[in-house]
């Protein structure tokens, strides 16, 4: 388990109020599969998740409960990427922690034919 960094709760809330941790962590296991389906993204931008977490552009309504589908364009870099996060409730086990499902950059087409055909749950201003 590594952690990453802190989710601001009152942008999260679009998707649950029942959010009852506001420490975000990832697993070797999903970095595994990060590695595996996008290969080189996990080292090439994964030092760009936290930001993603903190400040995202939009959140999108995820087809899985309680899960943020989160986009955010970069300007240092100019990229666009996608965080997947599972968001800890009171009904999932005591030592669970809000954690990353799967990150990746995404083309600026598809970016912007999520923001063009999804439910946005939350705008940033």
């Amino acid at each position: 388990m590594h952690y990453i960094g802190k989710l601001d709760r009152k942008i999260y809330k679009c998707i649950t109020e029942d959010i009852t941790t506001d420490e975000v962590i990832i697993t070797d296991t999903q970095i595994q599969h990060i590695k595996e389906r996008h290969p080189n993204y996990f080292e090439r931008y994964f030092k760009h998740a936290e930001e993603v977490i903190k400040a995202p552009d939009y959140i999108i309504e995820a087809n899985k409960p309680n899960t943020a589908f989160i986009l955010k364009h970069i300007e240092d870099n100019g990229k666009n990427y996608e965080v997947i996060l599972r968001l800890k409730t009171s009904e999932d086990p005591k030592d669970y922690k809000n954690s990353i499902i799967t990150f990746l950059k995404v083309e600026e087409k598809r970016y912007n034919r999520y923001i063009r055909t999804k439910k946005i749950l939350y705008k940033s201003e």
